[in-house]
C-alpha cells in the first residue's frame, strides 16, 4: 500500500492479529488508552478496520519492517464518528507501536508516509490527532509532524468518567498544505 524506507503500511493480513495482540495490546503500549483490551475487543476494533478499508479505502493499517518482515504495529487514517468529539466527522491520523520498536523513527516515517498519502488521495482541508496530555511521545510526535495544537478541540472523551485521568483529550491538526 504505502511503501516508506524502512517500512510497508499495508492492509492487514491473517496473522497480523496474532502479532497485534503479542506485542502491541501490552499494558505498556496501552497505558494512555485505557489499557489491554480483550481479545473481543480487539477482534471488532479488527473488524472496524476491515469495513473502514472497504468503505472509505483507507484505515489503521498494519506497520511491517521491510528488513525483516516484522509486524510493529499499526498506523493510519479513519474517519471520526462520535458527536462527543468536536470534530466529528473529521479523518483522525493514529499510530500504535511495540514497545520495542519506539525510539527509532518508526511512528514517524509511518505517519508521516499516511499524511503524505492522505493529501494525495483525499480531499480533505484538514486531518485531526488526538492523545491525553500525559502522552507525551504522541503529541511530541504530532508536532514533529508539524501538526497545529488547537485547544478550543480539546474534549472530555465519553469512554472514561470526567474524573478519569484519561478523560481530558488534547487535539492537534495538520492542514492541507
Amino acid at each position: 500500500m504505502i511503501e516508506t524506507e524502512r517500512l510497508l503500511v499495508r492492509p492487514w493480513r491473517g496473522g497480523d492479529r496474532d502479532d497485534y495482540l503479542e506485542s502491541c495490546n501490552s499494558e505498556a503500549v496501552t497505558v494512555h488508552l485505557g489499557g489491554p483490551q480483550s481479545i473481543e475487543d480487539i477482534d471488532a476494533s479488527l473488524e472496524r478496520v476491515r469495513i473502514s478499508q472497504a468503505e472509505h479505502g483507507f484505515c489503521f493499517w498494519a506497520v511491517e519492517r521491510k528488513a525483516d518482515g516484522k509486524f510493529l504495529g499499526c498506523c493510519g487514517l479513519k474517519v471520526t464518528a462520535d458527536p462527543a468529539f468536536p470534530f466529528d466527522g473529521d479523518i483522525e491520523i493514529g499510530w500504535r507501536f511495540r514497545e520495542d520498536a519506539w525510539g527509532q523513527g518508526y511512528a514517524f516515517e509511518a505517519a508521516r508516509a499516511c499524511l503524505d498519502w492522505a493529501w494525495a488521495n483525499l480531499d480533505v482541508p484538514r486531518i485531526v490527532s488526538m492523545t491525553v496530555p500525559a502522552n507525551r511521545p504522541s503529541w511530541r510526535l504530532m508536532e514533529r509532524l508539524g501538526m497545529e495544537r488547537r485547544p478550543d478541540l480539546d474534549f472530555a472523551h465519553p469512554a472514561f468518567a470526567a474524573e478519569h485521568p484519561l478523560s481530558v483529550h488534547i487535539t492537534y491538526v495538520a492542514y492541507r498544505p
